[in-house]
């Protein structure tokens, strides 16, 4: 499907995702046969094996990323399953593919709960995605963990947030080029929820930080014309790029933006939504010196990293580069397996009420799970592309960086949410 598809048919903007939202969650109801909010769905734990759900692109614009995301939910799995299982049962992995298309997120949500009648659901990487899908979580009571960063100013009770939250990835990274005197900055993204509040985030800082905005841009996701928003960038007196475009617009932004004679010394792009999967696919002839914003990288040192990554590249080639994304869905299987056996229990309440301070040593370090908010504790790291591909961190936190979806931590945020 392509990107001009996806935005007639589904595109998800920040100024209508909310109300959209609710509609689609009523689309995907129609694909269920038990869609009690009274009760809940029930999941089928009455066997041997208990299924978990897959909900990826695995076609369409925004699988660039989301296949290798699909991937490390298997080796989880895989390694789970190698271990004795849940509560001594195997997971059984069942695969829906989201196709890069919101309505059809919403109707493989509502399949995987009441038709596959998995216990927990991993997916979901656009925060449009996530918009669709989240009714149908809350109306079913059944439990999604989200692997990818986000824009933050949100809370589901059955939703898990394993990715960045806002003062996890953004503010660290205006942080970051605020300290290196970048203090002029170009927005531009992919319209719809994510850049768009991101954003409106962004703003908000550069006022209360003597930073200026001089441009922001949008593209439709899936969108492969740049000329005019990079002949923009380049007139517009900026210092740096700040670049929320998702999925393979990417590559064709950082071909026009090499084009147009700009580079990581002459205009410094930072991104927070390119890993090292996606630097293979846009190539790093287009990317080198560029930064990004992120919670872990390939090269992230550590035993519980060189392991992951022997694993994963064993799995699927020895040229695969692991990404965070990929690592934040890699966790997100190994928590929940963890607040299922502290639970005793695939209930979902139970395994809510067991969630708060579980730890896992994860391939990007200690993670811990915050109840109160259901997300975890980070560290955040600034990385630059090398010339191999890889990305290798400039400047990282210190420390996990404990959650703050709403803000609160933040005078200049106050009204956003």
């Amino acid at each position: 499907m392509s990107g001009l598809s996806i935005s007639r048919r589904g595109l998800l903007t920040g100024l209508s995702v909310l109300g959209t939202s609710a509609a689609l969650g009523a689309c995907g109801a129609k694909t269920g046969s038990d869609t009690s909010a009274a009760s809940g769905a029930k999941a089928d734990t009455s066997g041997d094996t208990v299924k978990v759900g897959l909900l990826n692109s695995l076609s369409g614009t925004m699988a660039i990323s989301e296949v290798t995301v699909h991937n490390a939910l298997l080796l989880a799995v895989k390694e789970i399953n190698a271990a004795g299982g849940v509560l001594g049962k195997k997971l059984k992995p069942v695969s829906q593919d989201g196709a890069s298309d919101w309505p059809t997120f919403a109707e493989k949500a509502q399949t995987l709960i009441t038709e596959d009648k998995v216990v927990a659901t991993f997916g979901c990487w656009t925060s449009a995605s996530r918009k669709a899908v989240k009714p149908v979580f809350e109306r079913n009571k059944s439990l999604l963990f989200y692997p990818v960063q986000y824009e933050g100013l949100e809370q589901s009770p059955y939703i898990f947030y394993v990715g960045a939250t806002t003062n996890q990835q953004i503010v660290p990274g205006l942080d970051y080029l605020k300290k290196q005197g970048l203090t002029r900055l170009y927005l531009v993204g992919s319209d719809y929820v994510f850049p768009r509040t991101a954003n409106k985030e962004i703003r908000a800082y550069a006022k209360a930080n003597g930073m200026e905005v001089v441009g922001e841009d949008y593209a439709p996701l899936g969108s492969t014309e740049f000329s005019t928003i990079v002949n923009k960038v380049k007139g517009a007196g900026a210092d740096a790029v700040f670049n929320t475009l998702n999925g393979d617009s990417n590559v064709a932004f950082f071909k026009e933006y090499k084009s147009a004679g700009l580079t990581a010394k002459s205009l410094p792009v930072l991104s927070v939504s390119i890993a090292e999967e996606e630097v293979k696919s846009i190539g790093t002839q287009y990317l080198e010196g560029q930064l990004t914003a992120w919670n872990y990288y390939q090269t992230t040192p550590g035993a519980a990293n060189a392991a992951f990554v022997k694993a994963y590249q064993a799995a699927y080639g020895k040229d695969k580069p692991t990404s965070d994304p990929m690592e934040a869905a890699y966790t997100s299987v190994h928590l929940w397996a963890a607040m299922v056996e502290k639970a005793g229990s695939f209930d979902v309440d139970d395994v809510k009420a067991a969630a708060d301070g579980i730890t896992f040593d994860a391939p990007e370090g200690k993670v811990t799970v915050d109840g109160a908010t259901q997300h975890v504790h980070k560290t955040a790291r600034i990385g630059k592309v090398g010339a191999n591909g890889l990305i290798t961190e400039v400047w990282n936190s210190g420390a996990p960086i404990k959650p703050d979806p709403y803000l609160k931590g933040y005078d200049w945020a106050s009204g956003l949410s």
